[in-house]
């Protein structure tokens, strides 16, 4: 099978970023990937997301101390403030030009994954992601680890001499660096005296609690010395593994579920001898002909954000409450800054089911106003950031209430294959699409993004 310029731009834009957007479609066919990834490989300085109004400023551990009235006042503000950040991170994913930054912070927030209540300390830390998602992975690596967001995830600040808490040491080795196989016990428990004393003040500042930590000499991963956490954090980024295992979840992530072991090999090589250069290493992903073998093109199933950012990008919409974006993240089971647990979301087939199937086919209708929302959302007031009590049961709520401007999506789409710009593989079902679209442009578009084939990039 040939694979044409235009399906190679597509997946370009589709793993790179989160789709081509109006202004990009008008001539996909035309340009040259070689003019596509030079724009997705420059990146602006980065403009950090900031709140209307900044979340509780006070001591988080003194929350316990606090009175019924005014812990739920303190919790009512930082769900106003994460529901913020979250919309304001899935309005970069859309509309940002710097398409590469935003699709790499995704894909770190997920890798970095934390669920905390302070909207400060999410906000520093999905800054912290954007700012360095591609640059070096030991400086990212290290930003996150004194993050307080992830030290309190992982309940560092308990972590003192004499009564270790292996949690953060165990996780940063397990899910963030090298793996299962690839550490001993031995070493978790060595790693946790190295990151006694981290912790971090009440305005979310890394801190260094001399009086807590573990001066005594420590063997960690082969090595033998008086560790602290910097330390334990350089012998992880000397190991070869570490390499490996970051190269594995990102060739999962940007190209393919199953993966290719001699181009894992070359891509580790390379990544650990380049000192950790993530903007290389996607360079060398993104500019390789491997990528764009037909057996990587249009066999991922988007996540339930890259399914929304996608549609957001190809129909510019104007939304009377932003909000309810928040309702279908939870209803397809992705929750940014809710991930549900440290391991962060699932992929492949796991976003797939009855119910959420049938939501993903019918998002184009629901959000063009051809049909209404008929799935009820669990209850879990911590995940829906206190909407369970009012908008999310109220039917208004429901109703997507989006304006979409067709006179430009059908302009920009006119004399155009529809499937050719939305789709990856053929649509099996072309002759029913023309049949229920009824010579209209609009109904085709909706129906195109309403197949199996559209749930694929």
């Amino acid at each position: 099978m040939t694979i044409s310029n235009l399906q190679k731009n597509k997946h370009l834009l589709l793993r790179a970023g989160f789709g081509a957007n109006l202004s990009q479609i008008k001539n996909l066919d035309q340009v040259s990937l070689t003019e596509i990834w030079k724009k997705l490989a420059t990146n602006d300085p980065l403009i950090p997301i900031q709140l209307k109004e900044a979340g509780p400023d006070f001591d988080y551990q003194q929350l316990s101390k606090m009175d019924a009235e005014m812990k739920k006042e303190v919790q009512k503000k930082n769900r106003r403030s994460n529901l913020e950040i979250n919309l304001k991170f899935l309005n970069q994913m859309v509309h940002s030009e710097d398409q590469l930054r935003e699709k790499m912070a995704f894909f770190w927030h997920g890798h970095f994954a934390t669920r905390v209540v302070n909207s400060r300390f999410n906000l520093q830390l999905l800054n912290t992601i954007r700012e360095k998602s591609l640059g070096n992975f030991g400086d990212l690596l290290k930003a996150v680890s004194q993050s307080p967001a992830m030290l309190q995830f992982l309940n560092n600040q308990q972590n003192k001499k004499g009564h270790p808490n292996e949690n953060f040491a165990r996780e940063v080795m397990e899910l963030f660096t090298l793996g299962r196989g690839n550490y001993t016990e031995k070493d978790v428990q060595e790693g946790a005296r190295a990151f006694t004393g981290w912790s971090f003040l009440p305005d979310g500042s890394f801190f260094e609690r001399p009086r807590q930590h573990d001066f005594g000499p420590k063997t960690f991963l082969g090595k033998t010395g008086n560790f602290d956490g910097n330390d334990a954090l350089n012998i992880i980024l000397e190991q070869k593994g570490t390499a490996k295992f970051i190269v594995t979840k990102i060739y999962k992530f940007f190209v393919n579920e199953k993966i290719n072991p001699g181009i894992i090999e070359h891509l580790s090589d390379q990544f650990y001898d380049s000192k950790y250069d993530i903007k290389k290493l996607m360079t060398e992903i993104f500019t390789s002909k491997w990528f764009y073998n037909e057996e990587n093109i249009g066999t991922k199933i988007k996540s339930p954000i890259e399914l929304m950012a996608g549609i957001m990008r190809t129909l510019p919409m104007q939304l009377e409450k932003p909000e309810n974006l928040i309702v279908y993240q939870k209803l397809l089971g992705q929750m940014l800054l809710y991930p549900p647990n440290v391991a962060g979301w699932p992929s492949g087939n796991s976003w797939i089911d009855s119910s959420t199937l049938m939501l993903r086919l019918q998002i184009p209708q629901i959000w063009s106003g051809l049909r209404p929302l008929e799935l009820e959302a669990k209850s879990d007031d911590d995940v829906e950031m206190g909407l369970k009590n009012n908008q999310m049961r109220n039917k208004g709520f429901k109703n997507p209430n989006i304006i979409i401007d067709w006179n430009l999506v059908e302009s920009t789409f006119k004399n155009k294959s529809i499937s050719d710009y939305l789709l990856q593989t053929k649509s099996s079902n072309e002759k029913i699409i023309d049949q229920f679209s009824d010579s209209s442009l609009k109904l085709k578009i909706i129906n195109v993004m309403s197949t199996p084939e559209f749930q694929l990039c």
